[in-house]
């Protein structure tokens, strides 16, 4: 971040979207919370940085900071959007992260997303969201045996992120999407789809 402002040259400020479920997860901010994960943005910055922190949304939730943009006038299409991590992609690659694996995740998780707009099913979901596991498994394609790459497909419904369900998707979306995946993503031959809910998982697998 300083390299970055140096070059801007008079930049004085660091602004952070930090939300409060951010904060209650990795840092207390009033009582004995317990450190359930860390996150990049909080705690993470060197104490060298002489750029000052601003965080106007950290004692806030998402479903809260969602109404604010409303009476702000912000499009509906910015508002509804899934949260995405700020690390991005990486933290939903499992084990060592490769050019070639984000690629393949990227594709996978444009399919899902594309495939809930399709259905008209988006807006129902809190989240949503491709995993990359580092597991091979048996497949089969046309007459050869292959040994491929497996996908894990996440969606939840929440209102705040701190506890949420898994989504219960209609079958022949799933459907749908695991073919395109299986079809399209060269290098995945298993598409899985992750029914556990916050709590006891997180919403992210990291």
């Amino acid at each position: 971040f300083q390299a970055e402002a140096e070059k801007i040259g008079d930049a004085e400020w660091l602004v952070q979207g930090t939300l409060y479920p951010d904060v209650i997860e990795s840092v207390s901010l009033r009582g004995s919370s317990v450190t359930i994960k860390s996150h990049h943005n909080v705690g993470g910055l060197p104490k060298t940085m002489s750029l000052k922190l601003i965080e106007p949304l950290r004692e806030l939730f998402k479903d809260e900071v969602r109404l604010i943009g409303k009476d702000l006038g912000i499009p509906e299409k910015i508002l509804e959007r899934h949260p995405f991590p700020g690390p991005g992609l990486g933290v939903r690659i499992l084990g060592d992260i490769t050019r070639e694996k984000v690629e393949l995740l990227q594709k996978a998780d444009k399919i899902f997303i594309e495939e809930l707009h399709t259905f008209g099913i988006y807006k129902d979901v809190w989240q949503a969201f491709a995993v990359l596991l580092p597991i091979q498994s048996v497949g089969v394609m046309g007459d050869f045996r292959t040994y491929e790459k497996t996908v894990a497909l996440r969606a939840v419904t929440s209102t705040d992120g701190m506890t949420a369900d898994w989504a219960r998707l209609p079958h022949d979306f799933l459907a749908s999407v695991s073919s395109r995946i299986t079809s399209e993503v060269r290098g995945v031959n298993r598409v899985v789809y992750d029914i556990s809910s916050k709590p006891p998982s997180t919403i992210e697998w990291e």
